[in-house]
């Protein structure tokens, strides 16, 4: 088959899953790439994408076969963001990405790692697996020091970065001061019902103290949306509680800044959630459910508490009153912003023309 001039990129991740997060990934990555090129995107709802890239055609990513065809058609096939060689969610979802890497390879494509997370691979065979496919990599860049140090262990001879997280590399905003708590929480196995209500019980307190209004921003539509009304059903929130808060969904970026612009404080778990408020301004104190929430927050310069080894309500309500009204370091953000840029070095050594 006679290869198009411009090249054909695979665009690669947990895109048009309404998760805000995975959208903002994809607006960087797509606003990185050079041109000119053919974009090719997986994605569950093709709307969203397209919004952000509306000259490239879907790939419905949870159709195996569509999208193992896409990897032959491809010239570059690009991991875009997130964490997706990991088996928390599920082995069969590493087992789809590291399937198409290996096509696409045979298929005579490119593959490139970009702005990628790696693990949690709880399995031996999960190790043994990425390890195998690892060198097949034409390059990689990497958004935190342990995947960094555990891909240069397995595939030494592999070209790859460090850098922050790609987001980072999204506008920064003043931050412009509000009334509003806005938290970006999940549901997540690491809480019990006991310690929901710690959580709930110091947020309840905080707010009646402050007189203000709780916004339950909803990062991913369907995971955190309906969490506020399941807590309430479960009988863990305060009715005074219940009556302050109300969910939003997050539609677009624009719109989280516009929400996070509300806020005297921010209580993310979601990592994007954490990235864009600070991008913002916001203060904040970080819930980290995973490694990746707390790395985010140590660079950044944020509090944080582990839901693991979560404190009792005293010490959470100090916290989050220290943290009040205190806005981003605008030095430390940039900071960030300029480390992110790193991601772009390798994108820029393999997809030409």
């Amino acid at each position: 088959m006679v290869r198009p001039a411009a090249p054909v990129l695979l665009l690669c991740g947990y895109y048009g899953e309404h998760n805000l997060g995975d959208d903002a990934l994809l607006q960087v990555l797509v606003s990185s790439l050079p041109q000119p090129q053919q974009l090719l995107i997986t994605a569950r709802d093709p709307a969203p994408v397209l919004a952000l890239a509306p000259s490239a055609q879907t790939v419905n990513r949870r159709s195996l076969r569509c999208c193992l065809r896409a990897a032959l058609r491809a010239d570059v096939l690009v991991l875009g963001g997130g964490s997706l060689l990991q088996d928390s969610t599920s082995f069969s979802s590493l087992v789809y990405y590291l399937l198409l890497m290996t096509v696409a390879r045979l298929g005579g494509a490119e593959v490139v790692l970009w702005g990628q997370g790696l693990g949690p691979l709880r399995r031996r065979i999960s190790r043994l697996l990425v390890r195998m496919v690892l060198p097949f990599c034409k390059a990689a860049s990497w958004r935190d020091q342990r995947s960094f140090d555990w891909a240069q262990r397995w595939a030494p001879k592999l070209p790859m970065v460090l850098a922050a997280d790609p987001v980072w590399q999204m506008p920064a905003r003043p931050w412009l001061g509000g009334d509003a708590i806005v938290l970006s929480w999940r549901p997540t196995p690491l809480l019990n019902d006991q310690e929901w209500e710690v959580l709930l019980k110091a947020l309840d307190l905080l707010s009646a103290e402050l007189k203000a209004p709780v916004i339950w921003l909803a990062f991913h539509e369907h995971q955190d949306g309906p969490l506020l009304d399941q807590l309430w059903n479960r009988g863990l929130m305060p009715t005074r509680l219940r009556e302050r808060s109300t969910t939003q969904a997050a539609k677009s970026l624009d719109a989280v800044f516009t929400t996070v612009d509300q806020a005297r404080l921010v209580l993310p778990m979601r990592l994007h959630a954490l990235i864009l408020a600070r991008l913002g301004g916001s203060p904040m104190v970080a819930l980290s459910y995973d490694p990746k929430v707390e790395a985010a927050a140590v660079e950044a310069d944020v509090p944080f508490v582990r839901l693991s080894e979560l404190p009792g309500v005293d010490e959470l309500l100090g916290l989050w009153r220290s943290a009040l009204d205190q806005p981003a370091d605008v030095q430390s953000v940039e900071r960030l912003r300029c480390l992110a840029s790193g991601h772009a070095s390798v994108l820029e050594a393999t997809v030409q023309r």
